[in-house]
C-alpha cells in the first residue's frame, strides 16, 4: 500500500525504487476515489488504501493475490491459473449470491454493467501496468452504485506525460514462466501513452497452464477549454483450470498436491473497454464527465459439476457518468447522475452425459440448458454535501437514489424440460428457464460522516453508509429445480465506521474499527430456490503502519482482525444449515503482512516480506477447519548501469506447503493447493534514463 511518507521517499514509477532520507512532514499524500477527484488523504473521511506505482512495481505480482495482501483487511483468494474470489471486510462469497459484493473501476468507470458481475474480475483489469490502485472498504458514499457492498477498487491507469519512465522488461521464472511488457512513448512530451504486457505460465499443477495479454492507451486533447482523454484498455486470457484435490491435508502430500483431477477444464475470457475522461473549470463550478463503451465475453467449464456443462457469456454496454462540484466557501457540492444501457446474454450447453447418480444422469441432459439474453437500463442521480463550519471540522452527507431495469428474453423453451421439450425424469430437469419477463429495482441509499483535526498530523473521524447490490441477472434468471420465478430484494449493507490517522516525519498509521450488517441476501432454500433473506455481521479493526527507522530502514505493517458471523437460523432438508451466531466459513480472524525493507543505495534494495492467514472454518456448520498458513517472500532490486536494473523476486521463501483455498463438500476435504518456492528474474531496459 501506500504509506503517509515523504514524496522523496518512493520513486515517482514503477520502474526503479529510491529511498532517501524523510524532508517533509507526512499526511500529504492525495487520492481520487472518494471524491473522482484529486483530495488530500487526511482529509479523506472513512478509509482509502492506496497501492502506488512503486508499490505494484516491488511486488511485479503474477496473481492480484500477491499485491492485494498489501491492503488491510482484504484477501484475493488464488485460483487456478487467474481465477480467483475477492474479500474485502467479509468473508470469501461462496454460493448463492457471492457474485457481485465488490464494484470494481477502471479511472473511476465500472469496468462491468449492474447485475451483470464476474467472480473473477481483477481478470479484466491491468493492475500489473497501474499507476495506483485505490481501495475502500466497506461501503462508499453517494457517488458509487450498486455492487459497493462491502468494498470499492479503483484501478487508476497511467496518464500521458505522468506514467513514468518509458522501458522494456523480459521476466523469466518458475514452471516455464515467461512475462514481457513494454511501456511508451520514448517521449516524455507526447500526449499519448501505451503499455502491453504479455505472460506464458507452465503452471505448477498439471495442466494448468495460461496466456494472457492486456493493454493500455490514452491520448489526450485540450477540448473546450478543458481537457479530455481517450482511454482504452483491452485483456485475454486463455487458460487450462485445475481443480479441487480431495482428502483430509491433501496439500500437504507432495505426490498429490500437483496433479489436476479436470485436466479437460479451461477458460477463455478477453474485455475491451473505450472512455473518454473530460473535466472543465468553469466560474463558480467544475464539470467532469466519462463516456464510455464496453465488451466482454466469456467461455468456460463448469469441471465442478456432473456433466461438466460449459458457460458462455458476454455483454455489450454503454453509458455516460456526469458530475458537478460546487465549491462556496466552506460547503462543497457533488451532484451528478449515472446513466448506463447493456445488452448481455448467457448460454449453458452440455455436451456428454453427466456423471454420478441416476438422479444426476437423469436430471442434468445433455444439450442446451440455457440461452437468454437481457437488457438492461440503469438511471442514478445523486448529490454529496460536505461543510466545514469552522477549519478542524467537516460534516459529509450524500444520497443516490438508483434505478435498474431488466427486459429478460428467453430464447429457449421455458421450464425444466430438455431442450427438445421432452420431460426429464425424477420430477424434471435440473434447469429452470423462466418465461419472459421485465423485472426493476430501486434503491435509496443515504450516507454521513464527520472528521475533527486535532492537530496538524492527527484525525478522527466517523462515518455511516450503506452499500447495495441490484439482484443478479444469473441469480433471477438461471433458476433450478423448477423456480418459475424469483422475488429477490437488493441486497443492503449498513456500515458504522471510526477511525484515527496519525504521524510525523518518520512514521505514519492509519486505524479503523467498523461494525456492518447484511440483510437481504440471496441464498439456496430448501427446495433449492434463490430467494433473498439471509443476514450476516461483520464487525473488525483495521491498522496501517509504517515506520522510516533509518536513512536506509523501512518497516511497513497491514493487519486486520474480523468476526464474520450469520445473523438468522434457517435449517433445509438438504444441503448446509445457517446457524445464528456459528462464523461465516471461509472466513479467517486474521490477516497481516509486515515488510522490512532496505536501500543502502539509489543502486539497489531489498524487501522480506512476511504473510500471515488465520486459520477458518471449512463450511457453515463450524465442525471442519483449514489451519491457516504464513508464508514469507523475498524481493531484490539492483542498478546494474544507467539503463538496465535487475529484479529478483523469490516467493514462498521457506518452501510453504499450504492451501491457497480449503474447503469442504461432497463429504470431503478439498484444496486448491499453494505454489511451492519459485524464483522470477526480470531484466529491465529504459532507453531514455
Amino acid at each position: 500500500m501506500v504509506y503517509l511518507v515523504p514524496a522523496t521517499a518512493v520513486a515517482a514509477d514503477n520502474q526503479s525504487v529510491d529511498i532517501k532520507g524523510p524532508d517533509e512532514p507526512v499526511l500529504s499524500e492525495v487520492v481520487v476515489s472518494s471524491q473522482r477527484r484529486q483530495q488530500i488523504k487526511s482529509l479523506q473521511k472513512g478509509n482509502i488504501a492506496q497501492l502506488d506505482a512503486s508499490s505494484i512495481g516491488r511486488v511485479e505480482h503474477q496473481h492480484i493475490n500477491e499485491l492485494m495482501g498489501k491492503v488491510a483487511g482484504a484477501w484475493v483468494v488464488r485460483g487456478s491459473g487467474q481465477e480467483h474470489q475477492t474479500a474485502i471486510r467479509s468473508p470469501v462469497l461462496t454460493g448463492g449470491g457471492a457474485c457481485g459484493g465488490f464494484l470494481f473501476l477502471e479511472d473511476g468507470i465500472p469496468v462491468r454493467p449492474t447485475g451483470f458481475c464476474n467472480v473473477n474480475q481483477f481478470i479484466e483489469l491491468d493492475t500489473e501496468q497501474a499507476r495506483s490502485i485505490e481501495v475502500i472498504r466497506g461501503p462508499g458514499n453517494a457517488l458509487f452504485g450498486s455492487n459497493a457492498l462491502h468494498g470499492i477498487v479503483n484501478v487508476m491507469m497511467p496518464m500521458p506525460g505522468r506514467a513514468g519512465a518509458p522501458h522494456l522488461a523480459m521476466e523469466l521464472g518458475a514452471n516455464d514462466f515467461i512475462r514481457a511488457r513494454i511501456t511508451l512513448p520514448f517521449d516524455a512530451e507526447a500526449p499519448w501513452f501505451a503499455s502491453a504486457i504479455y505472460t506464458d505460465d507452465g503452471g505448477f499443477r498439471e495442466d494448468s497452464g495460461y496466456k494472457q495479454g492486456k493493454m493500455h492507451l490514452k491520448r489526450t486533447w485540450p477540448v473546450t477549454g478543458g481537457e479530455f482523454t481517450l482511454g482504452f484498455t483491452a485483456t485475454d486470457l486463455n487458460q487450462d483450470s485445475a481443480g479441487f484435490i480431495y482428502g483430509k491435508d491433501a496439500y500437504r502430500d507432495p505426490e498429490i498436491n500437483r496433479i489436476n483431477p479436470n485436466p479437460e477444464a479451461f477458460r477463455e475470457a478477453s474485455s475491451q473497454r473505450l472512455y473518454g475522461l473530460w473535466s472543465r473549470s468553469l466560474s463558480g463550478f467544475d464539470l467532469d464527465v466519462r463516456p464510455y463503451i464496453r465488451h466482454s465475453d466469456m467461455e468456460f467449464m463448469h469441471h465442478e459439476l456432473p456433466g461438466q456443462p460449459v458457460e458462455e457469456n458476454g455483454q455489450y454496454s454503454a453509458g455516460f457518468i456526469s458530475m458537478v462540484t460546487f465549491e462556496t466557501g466552506k460547503l462543497q457540492t457533488i451532484t451528478g447522475l449515472d446513466i448506463e444501457w447493456a445488452d448481455a446474454y448467457v448460454k449453458q450447453t452440455q455436451s456428454k452425459p453427466a456423471s454420478g447418480s441416476p438422479v444426476q444422469r437423469e436430471t442434468r441432459p445433455v444439450g442446451k440448458h440455457y440461452d437468454y439474453e437481457v437488457t438492461a437500463v440503469t438511471l442514478a442521480p445523486f448529490v454529496q454535501v460536505d461543510y466545514r463550519p469552522i477549519q478542524r471540522l467537516s460534516m459529509g452527507a450524500g444520497l443516490r437514489l438508483e434505478y435498474t431495469n431488466y427486459d429478460y428474453n428467453n430464447r429457449m423453451l421455458a421450464g425444466n424440460t430438455r431442450d427438445d421439450g421432452s420431460i426429464c425424469g425424477f420430477g424434471g430437469c435440473l434447469y429452470t428457464r423462466p418465461a419472459d419477463r421485465t423485472d426493476s429495482f430501486t434503491s435509496l441509499v443515504p450516507n454521513i460522516s464527520a472528521g475533527f483535526q486535532i492537530n496538524t498530523q492527527t484525525e478522527i473521524y466517523t462515518s455511516l453508509s450503506r452499500g447495495f447490490r441490484a439482484p443478479q441477472m444469473t441469480e433471477l434468471y438461471r433458476l433450478q429445480n423448477g423456480q418459475q420465478i424469483t422475488d429477490l430484494d437488493p441486497e443492503r449493507t449498513d456500515s458504522l465506521e471510526v477511525g484515527l490517522k496519525t504521524g510525523r516525519e518518520t512514521w505514519s498509521a492509519q486505524l479503523s474499527a467498523y461494525s456492518m450488517r447484511k440483510s437481504d441476501s440471496v441464498f439456496r432454500d430448501t427446495e433449492g430456490y434463490n430467494v433473498s433473506g439471509a443476514r450476516s455481521r461483520h464487525r473488525g479493526i483495521e491498522l496501517e503502519f509504517y515506520w522510516q527507522i533509518a536513512l536506509a530502514w523501512n518497516f511497513s505493517v497491514d493487519a486486520a482482525y474480523a468476526h464474520h458471523t450469520y445473523d438468522f437460523d434457517y435449517t433445509p432438508n438438504r444441503g448446509q444449515s445457517f446457524i445464528k451466531g456459528n462464523d461465516i466459513d471461509t472466513a479467517p480472524q486474521w490477516l497481516a503482512s509486515a515488510e522490512l525493507r532496505y536501500a543502502p543505495t539509489s543502486r539497489w534494495w531489498a524487501g522480506l516480506q512476511w504473510a500471515f492467514l488465520d486459520e477458518y472454518y471449512l463450511e457453515p456448520g463450524n465442525r471442519f477447519t483449514y489451519p491457516g498458513h504464513q508464508l514469507l517472500n523475498l524481493r531484490v532490486g539492483t542498478v546494474l548501469s544507467s539503463k538496465i536494473d535487475l529484479v529478483f523476486r523469490l516467493n514462498n521463501l521457506s518452501d510453504e506447503l499450504y492451501a491457497d483455498r480449503a474447503d469442504f463438500g461432497a463429504g470431503d476435504y478439498r484444496y486448491l493447493p499453494g505454489r511451492g518456492r519459485e524464483l522470477f528474474v526480470e531484466l529491465r531496459y529504459f532507453p531514455l534514463r
